[in-house]
């Protein structure tokens, strides 16, 4: 039988659990999986960017605050690691556990169940990508030269539309980011290539926001259409990608960007932009 989660459990649960633990939680969720290093860089930053004197100093706090929540069956780890034994707890990757998800559901009144499955390395390797790449955002944003003003995940980031034959679709970037720096905002829809998609598959995306752009949905709601960022694991991929959109006579090249992670920031939060919302009008 499962217990019910009354206000009285809710409450008794919150009162053993700090403030950082359930930002911890909220992260889990909204990012679906992270490792041990993610959760550090994300709350538990060493300096310069944070309260702790080295990244070992952090790591070890990261570890005994992940087994507390492990204790108390609010998180679980993965059985896969990344990186491999070398790289020791701060490869293990965590999701929320059963019990994490219900009390953060019951905390907001959220009656629909998450469905918990053991998922396959290519999809933890790639959630675990965009994650780093949103976590990176934010480090940025810690050194003070840029703002981020919003960063959704999957599914918040998904925009629905309709199609001129009256289907419905949706665009679904793995991040939707808005940053700023003192002078210019820079809205992008992120894609996270790990070139394990072919040329055609991802033309076919890049028709997919062309018709989302030209639905005029997203200019309506925010005066803007934002750049659509393919980040490539690296600069051979990325050359790859641009040609085969260039050379695609359908689409309107302006609306795409490709950039090696290794460039990523410079694009989704430069210190500055030539336009002063960042991305197609």
């Amino acid at each position: 039988m499962t217990a019910t989660w009354t206000p009285y459990r809710i409450r008794q649960l919150s009162e053993q659990l700090t403030e950082r633990d359930q930002q911890i939680l909220t992260s889990l969720e909204q990012y679906r999986m992270l490792s041990t290093r993610l959760i550090q860089r994300l709350h538990f930053p060493a300096l310069p960017l944070g309260d702790h004197s080295s990244i070992s100093a952090a790591t070890r706090g990261t570890t005994r605050v992940l087994g507390r929540l492990e204790q108390h069956e609010l998180i679980t780890r993965l059985p896969r690691r990344i990186g491999g034994i070398k790289h020791g707890s701060s490869g293990i990757v965590w999701q929320l556990a059963a019990t994490g998800e219900r009390y953060l559901r019951a905390q907001r009144a959220d009656g629909q169940r998450r469905r918990f499955v053991t998922p396959s390395t290519t999809f933890m390797e790639h959630t675990l990508e965009v994650a780093e790449l949103a976590v990176d955002l934010i480090e940025k944003s810690r050194t003070g030269a840029v703002e981020v003003l919003s960063l959704q995940t999957e599914p918040a980031c998904w925009r629905e539309y309709t199609s001129p034959s009256g289907s419905s679709l949706a665009v679904k970037p793995d991040l939707a980011v808005v940053t700023a720096d003192t002078d210019f905002e820079t809205h992008s829809f992120v894609e996270v290539d790990r070139a394990t998609e072919h040329g055609p598959a991802v033309l076919r995306t890049c028709r997919t926001y062309q018709q989302y752009f030209r639905s005029g949905i997203e200019q309506d709601r925010t005066g803007v259409f934002p750049l659509v960022v393919w980040v490539t694991p690296d600069e051979r991929r990325a050359d790859r990608l641009r040609r085969s959109i260039a050379d695609d006579p359908s689409l309107q090249t302006a609306l795409f960007h490709v950039i090696p992670k290794e460039n990523a920031l410079s694009v989704l939060a430069p210190d500055a932009s030539p336009n002063p919302k960042g991305g197609t009008t």
